[in-house]
């Protein structure tokens, strides 16, 4: 006998995320379906999927934070709704936005008469941007009231330089003049700087830690090559500093490097808080020296979020969540809390930078490292190349990254290992232990590959 369906039965398609099965039925990854599925079945497809991915606790190669505590979690849920950019609003997130500025400010030792300027920004690209758009702007004024010609502002960086100041360039018309690396040599010096500038100069742009190497241009000798040209030809040539990956940990530990706003010429820096200011992605900041750094016909003022707002940005509308994870981090880490962390960053990459050179397989690269970075090339007599170490790391699980040099080093071969706020001692004793596996699994047999063709940028995370 057939029992007729009762109220009470239970249908599983409606209940069971996966008896339902809406990925056999409509779902079409092309083009939006006609129909929708239950919340919970569209996010267990969705989450399945990740799965296939890497885990961001084991990515060595990427600089951008992966981790923060709960709490920090919860306020970025509670503030995600919450547009950056309605100051009228919104006002209690455009006053923590303004003491995080104030907080930067006197990190980077900005003069203390409080005419200093700055923005947070979705990251540094974004930074460098209105950076280097500033100092063009700058520049353009100063040769128009001079009657002198302004067709043609170039800008002097090193090969090592991050992919978004060769877009700037390119983008806002500005001649590149790219200081080429070496072998033996990952960063720019004065040396290099000094035939390139000329009265057409908008700024030279430095790295304080490279993403390559983690080792930071020759920044206070910079300046002194710029104070001395102004002096003899009166070029006022702006540094601008790119403290991305290098800015938040040179502010808290005691590397005697200059490089900040104490410097003259240093007249505008862009920081990465998604990177070793310890907040997700994506923020970034950007301070000038002086508020007459920025002209006035950059800064656009709108009224229809309902007050008069100036704003400075590329980007406009945005969530207020990660400029308040990054206040979060000032309040509840201070100093003291940055310094733990990053000494302790610093201490577990100088506990892998040994453990490879003990290893007798590598040869670590630059002597100016100041990231909890470790970049290491193989020997000269070496069996296999890094780009089979990288694959086979990734068998494990481990995400390092194996690259080319910038022009004219493009023949070094390297793997990059940085260490993040989440990455232990620990876990740095797991890697070299699967690293000598990988090493040992090499050596005792398979053809060595040729290195795939790579862009030494675009792997750079």
């Amino acid at each position: 006998m057939i029992r007729k369906k009762s109220k009470k039965d239970v249908d599983l398609s409606d209940t069971s995320t996966y008896a339902s099965r809406h990925d056999l039925e409509d779902l079409n990854l092309e083009v939006l379906n006609e129909k929708g599925m239950p919340a919970r079945v569209a996010s267990q497809l969705i989450e399945d999927e990740l799965n296939l991915e890497g885990a961001p606790a084991l990515n060595l190669a990427s600089f951008v934070s992966t981790w923060m505590e709960p709490e920090a979690d919860e306020l970025i849920l509670k503030t995600l709704n919450k547009n950056f950019i309605d100051h009228d609003e919104y006002p209690q997130i455009q006053n923590f936005h303004e003491r995080c500025i104030h907080m930067l400010a006197e990190l980077l030792h900005a003069p203390k008469a409080n005419n200093y300027v700055g923005t947070a920004t979705i990251g540094s690209s974004e930074a460098i941007m209105l950076g280097g758009l500033a100092h063009k702007f700058s520049w353009r004024a100063k040769r128009k009231a001079a009657a002198k010609d302004y067709s043609k502002p170039n800008i002097v960086m090193g090969g090592n330089v991050q992919i978004c100041w060769d877009k700037f360039a390119r983008y806002f018309d500005v001649e590149p003049r790219i200081i080429p690396m070496q072998p033996d040599r990952y960063i720019i010096t004065a040396k290099d700087v000094e035939p390139l500038i000329d009265e057409s100069t908008i700024c030279v742009g430095t790295i304080l830690g490279t993403t390559f190497t983690g080792e930071y241009d020759e920044i206070e000798e910079i300046n002194k090559l710029l104070l001395r040209v102004k002096k003899d030809k009166g070029w006022d040539i702006p540094l601008h500093v790119d403290g991305a990956s290098g800015g938040f940990i040179s502010m808290f530990i005691k590397d005697g490097i200059k490089w900040d706003f104490k410097l003259e010429q240093v007249k505008s820096i862009n920081l990465s808080g998604h990177k070793y200011g310890l907040v997700y992605p994506g923020v970034g900041w950007l301070l000038f020296k002086d508020e007459s750094v920025v002209p006035e016909d950059l800064v656009f003022n709108v009224n229809y979020l309902g007050g008069n707002m100036p704003t400075y940005t590329l980007n406009f509308s945005r969530s207020s969540a990660m400029v308040i994870a990054q206040y979060y981090n000032f309040i509840r880490l201070g100093k003291s809390g940055y310094r733990k962390i990053v000494n302790n960053m610093m201490s577990v990459a100088n506990f892998i930078a040994e453990s490879l050179l003990e290893h007798g397989d590598f040869k670590l690269l630059g002597t100016r490292r100041m990231e909890p970075v470790v970049s290491v090339s193989l020997k000269d007599n070496s069996q296999f190349n890094v780009f089979q170490i990288s694959r086979k790391l990734r068998e494990k699980g481990w995400i390092v990254p194996a690259y080319t040099l910038p022009p004219n080093a493009e023949r070094v071969e390297t793997l990059r290992i940085v260490v993040k706020e989440n990455f232990s001692k620990t876990m740095a004793v797991d890697f070299l232990a699967h690293l000598s596996e990988v090493i040992a699994e090499l050596k005792s047999g398979g053809q060595v590959g040729s290195a795939p063709h790579r862009d030494a940028k675009s792997c750079i995370h």
